[in-house]
């Protein structure tokens, strides 16, 4: 991707697109997005509010920033999955690689739960903008190389780390495998970009229906972020009778995993399921609907 004023695709306002055909008549294609996420416990960690601190003047070890995100993976992650299975979801996981290596367990679930797995850097102690340029290649094949290794399926979905990217972010994951990224949070539907050899989709994020912000930036109850979600997909669900729309749901297990936050996912997918039109998918499933319709041809 060159530098430039405007992103490398087409502006195409949303009221000027042809009808988006979901399978079955579907008014919303919904995808959870957990973010599996590993630090070393002797490596520098983020803050409540996922600042950055400078890795010279980082505390290691930082016990309590740490043990919080340990537990969405010994306890939180868990918990996610039996609620999300309980309600016929599978996840999208955006994954760190270093997961693989230090806690297999997760990902042989995962896999047993016929969940995707997109990749989400090697680990999100080290976002691509923060290494040397000549770096970010490697890192990202890594990750990627990892992830298909422990799992036996290569990310075809991809999750920057604090969705950085570089000028050259896209050209790596291409070149990697990758089909579709997910940070760009500017759209309520799939659009092809003009980067990639095929040419990379945009799929539907999102940093407002996400539980670190909510939780951490917008100071959100419990109740309020349920209310979020559904408002969100009240919205998209009235405006999907007229073209469809993707709806993404992000969570990380060390929030929304906790005891007394699960239960705002659970009421909002409660809801959620209980409408008729909404097709539940993983990112990938979207993406391959998307590459099949008129549709895509229109916002290529």
């Amino acid at each position: 991707m060159k530098p430039a004023k405007y992103g490398p695709f087409k502006y195409r306002p949303i009221k000027d697109r042809p009808r988006f055909e979901l399978p079955n008549g579907a008014k919303v294609a919904l995808w959870i997005n957990p973010n599996v996420e590993f630090f070393a416990l002797d490596d520098v960690m983020p803050g409540t509010n996922n600042e950055r601190v400078a890795r010279e003047h980082a505390p290691i070890p930082h016990v309590r920033n740490w043990s919080l995100r340990d537990y969405g993976n010994r306890v939180g992650v868990w918990r996610l999955m039996e609620t999300m299975t309980r309600h016929g979801m599978r996840g999208t996981a955006a994954l760190n690689s270093e997961v693989c290596n230090h806690h297999p367990e997760v990902i042989k679930e995962m896999v047993r739960l016929g969940w995707e797995l997109m990749g989400h850097n090697e680990t999100n102690a080290l976002r691509l903008t923060e290494m040397k340029p000549e770096a970010e290649a490697q890192s990202i094949l890594n990750a990627l190389d990892t992830i298909e290794k422990a799992s036996g399926q290569r990310p075809k979905g991809w999750l920057g780390a604090g969705l950085a990217e570089t000028w050259h972010t896209l050209d790596h994951l291409s070149e990697g495998g990758v089909r579709y990224v997910c940070d760009w949070v500017n759209d309520d539907q799939p659009y092809t970009m003009d980067v990639g050899n095929p040419r990379m989709v945009s799929l539907p994020y999102s940093v407002q229906i996400n539980d670190v912000p909510a939780t951490f930036d917008f100071k959100q109850s419990v109740p309020e972020f349920e209310q979020m979600i559904c408002r969100q997909f009240d919205t998209l669900y009235r405006e999907g009778a007229e073209s469809g729309r993707v709806m993404a749901i992000a969570v990380h297990p060390f929030v929304t995993g906790q005891a007394h936050r699960i239960q705002a996912l659970d009421n909002a997918l409660k809801y959620i399921c209980g409408h008729e039109g909404v097709w539940k998918a993983t990112g990938w499933e979207i993406v391959q609907h998307y590459l099949t319709t008129d549709f895509a041809k229109a916002m290529s």
